[in-house]
């Protein structure tokens, strides 16, 4: 027994040590990967300024330059080159040239970068990196702030106290600088900010699948919420395509972006005898009139970037669970007539069936989860003994 005890103890302690070291190291790959890709965004920036300059800076020079660039780099390294991105990447750059990135003194180069060295450079690369102490995608949320002021306001606040992305866009949108400038008491407001609630905290896994990181490093985005959420949208996938051969499957956590913001909708279907999309989005919870919000969003972005010349407008499928209740609803506002709409209800499943075999697939995927951990457990209190 006595044995058992120090093993335990030991195991224990080399767990906790690896856990920890584990976190260390993807927390470390997940900054160098940020700074590298800031660092190559801000050069990619200077380049294209500089060539505007070479073409005696007309205007209709550098749209020119950005939608060719934008078609051979998105040819050449896929997603995250269009000429959004790089128009961002331009104005990241005019926004910080040099002389105006902020730093921690501990980051602080002690020689220059000569930006005549950087020529594909991975050394140069990573002493540019080294200037960047904030994520791109803080930089993308600074970009939003026009005033230079408030931007170095919240640039300078973001590097001192280690905003996320999630409290830098939540204090921006709060107009947290205009608040504290209007404040009789701005140390307490300064105070109060520098405590981070535990829904700010980003994990490394989260870091490392922002969309600007995969984007960066050509990734698949193919990961669910929850293992709950995943193994629902597997069962209505498969309940969809059961039903008849209407559905036809298109594809699943469809990324888009709309201004700086990120979405994922959970399925996309085509359905053969209305012509039209079917987007179906599951939410783990209660109904709420936000969820149809942005269902309308999702429809109205389909229509314009996704909808091919014949189909009919796409309609959305929102489908949420909680304990004891399921339901599903079919947004069919954005349909251009009634007779349309008609025909849409008449020829999609009964929102009621959807929503029975949603409850269903919950409660058996939660039985069968239930009896894996009694399973662990029992292993866990019970375990083999070793045979010689």
């Amino acid at each position: 027994m006595t044995k058992m005890t120090t093993i335990s103890e030991n195991y224990n302690n080399i767990r906790a040590e690896i856990v920890e070291l584990l976190n260390a190291a993807r927390s470390a790959v997940s900054r160098n990967v940020n700074a590298l890709m800031t660092a190559t965004y801000w050069e990619i920036g200077r380049r294209i300024v500089q060539s505007e300059q070479a073409g005696q800076k007309r205007a209709e020079y550098g749209d020119v330059l950005i939608q060719r660039l934008a078609k051979d780099l998105s040819a050449l390294f896929g997603r995250g080159f269009g000429p959004r991105n790089l128009a961002q990447m331009r104005s990241f750059y005019l926004t910080w040239p040099q002389d105006n990135i902020l730093q921690t003194p501990s980051a602080k180069s002690p020689t220059p970068i000569l930006f005549k060295e950087i020529h594909g450079n991975s050394s140069a690369i990573q002493a540019l990196a080294k200037q960047f102490q904030l994520p791109w995608s803080a930089y993308v949320r600074l970009l939003s702030v026009k005033r230079p002021e408030a931007r170095t306001f919240y640039e300078t606040e973001a590097l001192r106290l280690g905003w996320s992305v999630r409290q830098l866009d939540r204090q921006i949108g709060s107009q947290f600088y205009e608040r504290i400038a209007l404040s009789q008491n701005k140390a307490a407001m300064l105070e109060k900010a520098e405590n981070s609630e535990p829904s700010n905290l980003v994990t490394p896994e989260e870091a490392i699948k922002d969309p600007f990181v995969l984007e960066f490093l050509d990734l698949k985005d193919e990961y669910s919420e929850s293992d709950l959420e995943e193994a629902l949208i597997q069962r209505l996938t498969d309940f969809l395509l059961e039903l008849g051969d209407d559905f036809a499957f298109l594809g699943r956590q469809r990324r888009l972006r709309i201004d700086d913001t990120w979405f994922r909708i959970d399925l996309v279907f085509f359905h053969r005898r209305l012509r039209g999309l079917v987007i179906a989005d599951l939410k783990v919870g209660k109904f709420s009139y936000a969820d149809a919000g942005q269902m309308h969003l999702y429809l109205n972005y389909a229509r314009e970037h996704w909808m091919k010349p014949g189909e009919n407008p796409p309609v959305g499928l929102i489908l949420c669970t909680e304990k004891g209740a399921a339901e599903a609803h079919y947004a069919l506002d954005n349909l251009p007539n009634k007779v349309l709409a008609a025909e849409y209800q008449t020829v999609l499943p009964d929102e009621k069936l959807i929503a029975e075999e949603l409850e269903r697939s919950r409660r058996e995927l939660e039985k069968r989860a239930s009896v894996s951990r009694a399973q662990r457990e029992s292993a866990d209190l019970h375990p083999r003994r070793r045979t010689r």
